[in-house]
């Protein structure tokens, strides 16, 4: 085995560089990965151009990278359900598993939680990882890796589904048509939704939409959310039984929430400004419930059986892959998020 362990660090704003770190050896309860592969997610590009995302904050060298899937190289003492030699998706955040929350099933809003590429914590883009053995999840022979990485996102999106109450028959609006609107798109019609549509700024991620099976498309030109709720309207029928916002985007909230029929479910997946001005009492005096969603929490099995089974196909949102030594390229690509560009995918070893 070799002893590089080729890294892709952020050091400080627009400073990411390829270092060789020492290959880490497993502790108990831990795996050591053989990474394989990583997609880059829209917070691994906001550190590397603000240096922090809210609170969090790069003070110190740190590895990008939460998207991932891996090989299995060696185990560490405790470990039985895992051998080297296994492809695993690994769930990036572990929690303390001790506090009201973990215990409570909500491990999502540990305070203690460590998660990938998260300051302080390092990421997984790199050659070689370790990792929590109960927080990685075995992949059938049928499922490449770059499936496996994308149980990531898709858990997000499994998440805002199941905190937004779909369910069969359903009308669902999808306020953005990036990589998470897409596979929020996906779960939606996986969990039942019989309509769903979804909005955008850029036509070419409509299309996209489309392809992926909604049911209707909207190209938001401009920002009158009270106009735009009722060419929602229009398209569905009716206001939508629940919508799911994944800009993050002040207009795109208040969308969300004058397309809501009365007594239906926001929930905010897009992070944006820490305020903004929404229509609240449009929401109370309708009964709109406003729900949040931070990452997800006893997910990934449910993300892994979509995929697995074939209710979600999410290979066609990777459009670019690249080699971890072509790593800045990729995520060059990602900020530009040129017409067409959906997922970029790193492959750790060519």
């Amino acid at each position: 085995m070799t002893t590089e362990n080729l890294s892709a660090i952020l050091h400080t704003v627009n400073d990411l560089r390829l270092e060789n770190r020492p290959i880490p050896q497993p502790t108990e309860n831990e795996v050591l990965l053989r990474m394989d592969k990583v997609g880059i997610c829209g917070s691994d590009v906001h550190y590397w151009v603000n240096g922090r995302i809210g609170d969090f904050v790069v003070t110190k060298p740190m590895v990008l990278g939460h998207e991932a899937a891996g090989v299995v190289q060696e185990v560490g003492k405790g470990v039985t359900h895992l051998k080297a030699g296994d492809r695993v998706a690994i769930e990036p955040g572990v929690p303390c598993r001790t506090c009201d929350y973990c215990k409570g099933g909500r491990y999502n809003l540990c305070l203690e939680m460590a998660f990938c590429a998260t300051p302080p914590f390092d990421g997984n883009l790199a050659r070689f990882y370790t990792h929590a053995a109960d927080f990685c999840y075995k992949l059938p022979d049928h499922m490449t890796m770059e499936e496996g990485a994308l149980l990531e996102p898709l858990s997000v999106a499994v998440h805002a589904c199941r905190r937004a109450g779909v369910t069969i028959g359903q009308k669902i609006l999808i306020c953005g048509a990036g990589p998470i609107g897409l596979v929020c798109l996906l779960t939606a019609k996986a969990m039942g939704a019989s309509t769903v549509i979804i909005t955008d700024i850029s036509e070419s991620r409509l299309e996209v939409a489309k392809t992926l099976g909604a049911d209707h498309t909207l190209l938001v030109s401009q920002n009158d959310a009270e106009t735009l709720a009722q060419q929602v309207a229009e398209k569905l029928g009716s206001l939508a039984d629940v919508t799911i916002e994944c800009s993050g985007a002040e207009s795109s909230i208040r969308l969300a929430i004058f397309g809501t029929r009365s007594g239906g479910v926001v929930v905010l997946v897009g992070l944006g400004q820490a305020e903004i001005k929404v229509p609240i009492v449009n929401a109370a005096v309708r009964e709109v419930d406003i729900r949040g969603i931070f990452r997800y929490a006893n997910c990934y099995p449910t993300a892994l059986q979509l995929v697995a089974t074939g209710l979600v196909n999410v290979k066609p949102l990777i459009t670019h892959r690249f080699t971890l030594e072509e790593t800045v390229k990729a995520f060059e690509t990602a900020r530009a998020a040129a017409a067409g560009t959906i997922k970029v995918m790193i492959s750790c070893f060519d």
